[in-house]
Formats: C-alpha cells, sequence, structure tokens
C-alpha cells in the first residue's frame, strides 16, 4: 500500500513539473512576463549560446550544490525531476506554440497569458501536493529560513524573485535586448505570478490534487 502510494506522488510529480514546463513555454509565447526565476533564465539565454534545455540543466545543477552542501532537506526526488526534464520540456512547449500561434495579437498573447497562470497552477498543486522535494530555486528561500533562521519566508522569497528579476534584465540588456523588449520576460506576468498565484494554487490542491493523492 505503502509502495502504491509512493508510485502515486512519484507521478504527481511528473505530472505537475510536465504541466508547469508547459505553461513556461506558454508564458513565453504570451511575451508579457514570466515568473521571477524564469526572468532571470530568459536573461541568461539571452547572454549564452546555448540550447534553454540544457542551461535550465546546468543552472539548477549550480542551485543543487547549494542545497547539498547547506540543507539537503528540500532535495527529493521531485527535484530531480525539475531539473532534468523542465527546461527541455519548456523549450520544446515555446517552439510548439510558436509554431502555431504567429505573430499574436495583443488579445490574444492576454489569453495565452491567461491559460498560461491557469495551467501552471494547476501543475504546481500536484508538484506541491506530492511533497518529493521542491525545485532548487524553491529551496534557497526555504533554507534562508529555516536552516539560518533569516526573517520570514514570504519577505525572503519577495527578495530574492527581486533578485532574480534585477538580474535577468540586467543579462537581457547586456545580450543586446532593448528596455522596451523588457516587459516580454518581466511584465505583468511576472507580477501575476509573484503575487495572485497562492489562492489558485490552494483551489487546485483543495479541489483536485489532495482528492487524487488521498482516494
Amino acid at each position: 500500500m505503502k509502495r502504491d502510494h509512493l508510485a502515486k506522488r512519484i507521478a504527481m510529480s511528473f505530472f505537475g513539473v510536465i504541466i508547469c514546463a508547459i505553461s513556461v513555454g506558454l508564458f513565453k509565447t504570451a511575451a508579457l512576463g514570466v515568473d521571477p526565476f524564469q526572468s532571470f533564465m530568459a536573461g541568461l539565454d539571452s547572454l549564452i549560446p546555448i540550447d534553454f534545455g540544457t542551461l535550465y540543466m546546468i543552472t539548477n545543477a549550480v542551485l543543487l550544490i547549494f542545497s547539498l552542501v547547506f540543507d539537503r532537506h528540500y532535495i527529493g526526488i521531485a527535484t530531480f525531476i525539475n531539473l532534468f526534464l523542465l527546461g527541455y520540456i519548456t523549450d520544446f512547449s515555446h517552439k510548439f506554440f510558436s509554431g502555431i500561434i504567429v505573430d499574436p495579437s495583443i488579445p490574444v498573447r492576454v489569453i495565452c497569458l491567461l491559460i498560461a497562470v491557469v495551467i501552471i497552477c494547476f501543475g504546481s498543486a500536484f508538484y506541491m501536493t506530492a511533497d518529493l522535494g521542491v525545485s532548487t530555486y524553491d529551496a534557497i528561500a526555504l533554507i534562508i529560513v529555516n536552516t539560518w533562521k533569516k526573517g520570514k519566508f514570504q519577505y525572503v522569497r519577495v527578495i530574492t524573485d527581486l533578485i532574480c528579476v534585477v538580474l535577468g534584465c540586467a543579462l537581457f540588456l547586456m545580450a543586446g535586448g532593448t528596455v522596451s523588449q523588457i516587459p516580454t520576460i518581466a511584465g505583468i506576468g511576472t507580477i501575476i505570478t509573484a503575487f495572485f498565484m497562492g489562492p489558485l494554487i490552494e483551489f487546485f490542491n483543495v479541489h483536485i490534487a489532495r482528492p487524487i493523492l488521498h482516494k
């Protein structure tokens, strides 16, 4: 029974990561801003000439070292699922959506953004409910708060998110991007994901993810 329960949690982790990756691909297609960590990744991606999936894996491997050094408690199966899969699925999804949504108008981009927000919250609910480890980026704020006892999580997370956005924009400009293009990686979508996703994730947690886990 316990083995079946673990298998279900692993399956939920895979499902959650895949759905989140697809949503990030849609966020990038909407070009109205992505979540704070992906803002950093977008800036890095514009500067370093390797494919996004490989870049994402390398970056998260570096962050993984931080967690392994200071607190391994937050590292689990889902951490590695995220590390190895999310970047490549995001890259594939972005190319797929860009191929079928060519030169989208503002209304189409807004629709893509709204769909992406719902999808990422849905996927996050499964990923979080499975409780098999967090992403290497999420672990940073948790270690600062729970291991180093520095501040409250909501404030530390806002600070780490702001650092990601600022670094992402700086890297984007260093790569030759213009100030007018910054809202494509740090825009309204970034604000929504940073401050307003919680209630929707909790809705999916309560009504879908947890009932599936405990069924």
